[in-house]
């Protein structure tokens, strides 16, 4: 019975894993096409920021792939990491995943500091994670 468990977690955890590397590998890459594969296409995506990007609303996942398209164009991330371990495995069908980014602001090169959250589902149940929400706090 064990190993059928040490299987499991074998098996759930990569996909897990891979969809928080792609988040971060989206930021650190200014690459919105990334985090465009991981938004939900069966629900709207509820996105809010703080200044000085300032939004929130809810957007289909075409776009949030515009919205990050432009915030990736006017700011340049210089860090992005998770702030702890995505879960091995979830009890749940979602799983909130925390990052920290900083970034700076083209026009003045000010540095900006959030914590940012990603609320991501099992849209399928079929370990297919997505996103359906971006919430950031400044730091």
């Amino acid at each position: 019975m064990a190993n059928i468990g040490i299987i499991l977690l074998a098996l759930l955890f990569p996909v897990i894993s891979t969809t928080t590397q792609n988040i971060e590998k989206s930021f650190l890459q200014n690459n919105p096409k990334i985090l465009y594969s991981l938004f939900s296409s069966k629900s709207s995506v509820n996105i809010s920021l703080p200044e000085p990007i300032s939004f929130s609303d809810q957007v289909t996942n075409q776009q949030a792939y515009f919205f990050f398209r432009k915030i990736f164009t006017s700011y340049t991330t210089f860090e992005f990491f998770a702030e702890e371990e995505p879960p091995a495995l979830p009890e749940e069908p979602n799983f909130i995943f925390k990052a920290k980014w900083s970034f700076t602001d083209k026009k003045n090169n000010k540095r900006h500091v959030f914590r940012i959250f990603f609320f991501l589902i099992d849209e399928d149940q079929k370990n297919t994670w997505k996103i359906i929400e971006i919430k950031a706090e400044k730091i």
